[in-house]
């Protein structure tokens, strides 16, 4: 616990300032609603067991994912684009400034090396392959969305780190000065360039590294650009966040719901496929992008299932759906853009 990739708890003035959000209640923050880590019923034995020894199919893919390795650092400077790296990865330019969210690059999401690896064909992207970073986006700490080795690389090539309170102190640990960090509570509004405005949002989910639980705070964010206004999911489970966030914000060009690695059993912590396609309509989206899939066996359902289920059941609502292999551009000025199941008929 004493390696550096853990982090670093908040102390000090950090600590202090934590101590006065609104937010942070017998120490440790709080969700908008009570938030129960597991659903009413179930147990942690009872899913411990279940994740160690129940044999659930198709967990990890037996094909190679497809992907294709775009050349970010030669991007026009006038075209605004997305690319998608797996899971909750993505890297995103946008009227000139190139954006990321939540990079994991190292092939792992756990701290015990070899536990928690990417599939076959999600990691063709390394930190060498990104370009300088105006804003860095992280929604919460959890390994599968903080990751030390990605970060540590890249801390030269940041500009500026959006994150919630406390999450600096990682931060810092691992050698970002203070002047690179954004750190805020919800609601709160950064504008760190001309025509780009940062609101700081709320979802439902929970933090923390190592024994200690929520002692950082877990965002979405509303990122306004002199063109267009995209919505940050991170992780959270459903609640009345979207709507309230949609009537203040809303219209959206683009949402990123997490949808994958979601289970009954903690339904309160991540959106199921059909809860991801109601918060996009709270958002009032006019494109969904579901993400938090296709890179890490964190639940027990098939690996494409939540794909392939949001998919299906979006046949009776018709919001248009951004489902990118990895590394394929999402062409941001094109509403209309298609895209392939390109999982369909993998093993």
């Amino acid at each position: 616990m004493k390696q550096s990739k853990f982090g670093k708890a908040p102390s000090g003035e950090r600590l202090e300032m934590i101590k006065r959000s609104p937010n942070y209640k017998d120490g440790k923050f709080q969700n908008l609603h009570l938030t129960p880590s597991l659903t009413e019923g179930y147990n942690i034995f009872e899913v411990t067991w279940e994740v160690l020894f129940k044999k659930s199919p198709r967990r990890r893919p037996v094909d190679s994912l497809p992907s294709i390795k775009t050349n970010l650092r030669n991007i026009p400077a006038d075209k605004d684009v997305l690319v998608w790296f797996g899971h909750s990865s993505y890297f995103m330019q946008i009227d000139g400034k190139r954006i990321l969210v939540d990079p994991v690059l190292s092939g792992n999401a756990s701290p015990i090396p070899g536990t928690t690896t990417s599939f076959n064909g999600s990691d063709i992207y390394t930190v060498a392959d990104l370009p300088d970073i105006d804003y860095l986006f992280i929604s919460h700490d959890h390994y599968d969305h903080l990751d030390y080795e990605t970060l540590t690389k890249l801390r030269p090539r940041v500009r500026k780190v959006i994150c919630g309170l406390g999450v600096g102190a990682h931060f810092e640990h691992w050698g970002y000065t203070k002047d690179q960090l954004a750190e805020r509570d919800w609601h709160q509004t950064l504008e760190p360039d001309s025509g780009f405005i940062i609101h700081t949002t709320p979802a439902r989910h929970f933090s923390g590294r190592g024994f200690t639980r929520n002692n950082t705070l877990w965002m979405s964010y509303v990122l306004q650009t002199p063109t267009m206004k995209i919505y940050i999911g991170g992780d959270s489970g459903y609640d009345t966040h979207f709507a309230d966030i949609g009537n203040k914000f809303g219209p959206f060009d683009l949402v990123m719901i997490d949808n994958g690695q979601y289970d009954i059993k903690w339904k309160y912590i991540h959106t199921q496929p059909a809860e991801a396609l109601q918060a996009a309509h709270d958002l009032k989206a006019k494109r969904l992008f579901p993400v938090h899939s296709s890179k890490f066996m964190l639940a027990n359902h098939p690996w494409d299932e939540p794909l392939a289920k949001i998919s299906e059941l979006n046949k009776t609502i018709g919001i248009p759906l951004v489902t990118p292999f990895i590394g394929e551009q999402v062409n941001l000025d094109d509403p209309g853009q298609q895209f392939t199941q390109w999982w369909v008929g993998l093993r």
